[in-house]
């Protein structure tokens, strides 16, 4: 059995999945969850009743600033999950997702997103037919898994981390150098069509600290990044 740490946040003014998301997690089989959530609450604004959530917000901050705050104790862990508060997860998920992370020896990966979904980047639809990818690249959102051993190379997030764009073009090169395996799991997908992608932030501002992250790490190209390794069925 593996302990997992759930970190999310919630748009507590706005229509949100995080309690069937958090139903669905407690309801593992196979490990022990923790789970923390901070309630995005503008002005005071909203429901902030959610079981398990650790802090309200109410003005604005970055949204990796507030994850940070809730896993100062994550090497405790075995498994991280950040997880956003606008996906629909099928049943049994977390067992299934992390059967697969674990038989496939990723250090960091994500579930794959239904057809149907908002997807930014086409190597995260699922892929029918297929368990999981080994990939060169891992979206910073909704939902991402990050193993004990790759915690302390991709943790804490900083404050200067803002929406965290930019950071899946700078996480497998940091793997890499560990020797550290990522990819995509499509034997379990989620739905991502709550809410369109890139509303309730300043999309400019997101792009510009993207640029400015990436001109300071070592990261991949996006050709270099959108590359499947190895494919699983």
């Amino acid at each position: 059995m593996s302990r997992v740490l759930v970190a999310g946040i919630y748009l507590a003014d706005r229509p949100h999945s995080a309690g069937h998301i958090l139903y669905e997690l407690a309801g593992s089989g196979a490990h022990e969850v923790t789970q923390r959530w901070t309630a995005l609450a503008p002005g005071g604004e909203g429901h902030c009743d959610l079981p398990c959530t650790v802090s309200i917000q109410i003005a604005p901050a970055p949204k990796f600033a507030l994850i940070d705050a809730m896993m100062h104790d994550a090497d405790d862990f075995d498994w991280v999950l950040i997880c956003d508060d606008d996906i629909e997860l099928p049943a049994a998920f977390l067992d299934a997702f992390l059967h697969c992370a674990e038989q496939f020896d990723f250090a960091l990966c994500q579930p794959a997103r239904t057809a149907g979904s908002y997807i930014d980047h086409d190597i995260v639809m699922q892929m029918t037919g297929l368990s999981a990818r080994r990939t060169r690249f891992v979206e910073i959102g909704p939902l991402v898994a990050i193993r004990r051993d790759a915690v302390s190379l991709l943790l804490p997030f900083g404050g200067d981390c803002g929406m965290g764009w930019g950071l899946d073009f700078i996480w497998p090169c940091i793997l890499e150098d560990a020797g550290l395996r990522m990819g995509i799991i499509d034997a379990v997908a989620v739905a991502h069509r709550l809410r369109k992608p890139v509303t309730g932030y300043d999309h400019d501002g997101a792009t510009r600290a993207m640029f400015q992250r990436l001109a300071t790490h070592v990261h991949l190209s996006r050709d270099q990044a959108f590359t499947v390794l190895e494919a699983h069925v």
